[in-house]
């Protein structure tokens, strides 16, 4: 039998992240051999991770990236049992790990990558979940990649995050700072309202009709001709688009004024076009309600 020593434990942990304890029997189990160690420490964790798998994880975090150039970014959701691990250096590190794994596969990045138990995000979930002693997950992630300028925002200390694409934005306005507190407005106001839809024109049809049919039920009896309960449900509508259709909301800064009117103002000013053609708001715990 191989003595084990502390430098020995020491090696393994730092390769591992596992516990001394798990390290120095991980290493006695091997007769002090690495590899094996290593598959040792794995297996367990596998283990360990099948275990807590049905424990309810819904702290967490919002991690985010976005390239220099602005023409990629990535928000990820990572969960855990507790706030408390979620501030850990350990958990914040799983996150960043987790980034650098979706730029690694870059297009390949999908659903199923990240659920195949053989991904490397999985063997990185085990691993962590071996360490802390919480269930962890990845639910989902929203990758947007060169088709557009990417910004983002991180609210409420990591619980939310936004990521906007803009059209229109060229080399020469890209730097700029009129863009950059256009597209932090833009990023705060998704935050903060959660809009549905990008422009009126992506409501879907069925949408439409449903708001229209509850509008007509409210005003049932009332007598009134059609061609006037045509425009008071127009009307209705316009305060459901409001709601629901970022351009239409009220801006957070300026609640009398809309959104649209926000980014005019921001174009005239650039001298530029800038449109928003996608966004999404990630909310930690979100994904399994």
């Amino acid at each position: 039998m191989a003595t084990i020593t502390a430098d020995q434990v020491k090696k393994l942990r730092d390769q591992t992240g596992a516990g001394m304890m798990e390290c120095k029997s991980a290493l006695t189990e091997a007769n002090g051999n690495f590899d094996e160690a290593n598959t040792i420490l794995r297996t367990r964790g596998l283990a360990s991770a099948a275990k807590k798998a049905g424990r309810t994880a819904s702290e967490g975090l919002i991690g985010s990236r976005v390239t220099p150039d602005h023409t990629a970014g990535t928000l990820v959701e990572v969960n855990c049992e507790s706030d408390f691990v979620a501030r850990t250096p350990d958990f914040q590190e799983l996150v960043q790990k987790v980034l650098d794994e979706i730029d690694r596969a870059g297009d390949a990045a999908n659903d199923a990558w990240l659920k195949d138990p053989n991904s490397p995000i999985q063997k990185l979930l085990a691993a962590k979940i071996a360490k802390l002693g919480e269930n962890m997950a990845i639910p989902r992630f929203v990758r947007y990649a060169g088709h557009g300028y990417v910004g983002q925002y991180i609210h409420l200390g990591g619980k939310i995050g936004v990521q906007v694409e803009l059209s229109g934005v060229t080399p020469a306005i890209s730097g700029k700072e009129d863009l950059a507190t256009l597209v932090k407005e833009l990023a705060m106001q998704i935050a903060a309202l959660n809009p549905t839809y990008v422009t009126r024109e992506t409501v879907p049809a069925e949408v439409l009709e449903k708001e229209k049919s509850i509008y007509r039920a409210q005003m049932e009896g009332s007598g009134k001709p059609a061609n006037v309960l045509d425009k008071i449900i127009e009307g209705k509508l316009g305060s459901f688009y409001s709601q629901v259709v970022l351009p239409d909301q009220p801006s957070i800064r300026d609640p009398k004024m809309p959104v649209k009117d926000v980014i005019a103002s921001a174009n005239k000013a650039l001298g530029a076009s800038v449109a928003v053609t996608r966004f999404v708001r990630l909310k930690v715990g979100e994904a399994g309600q």
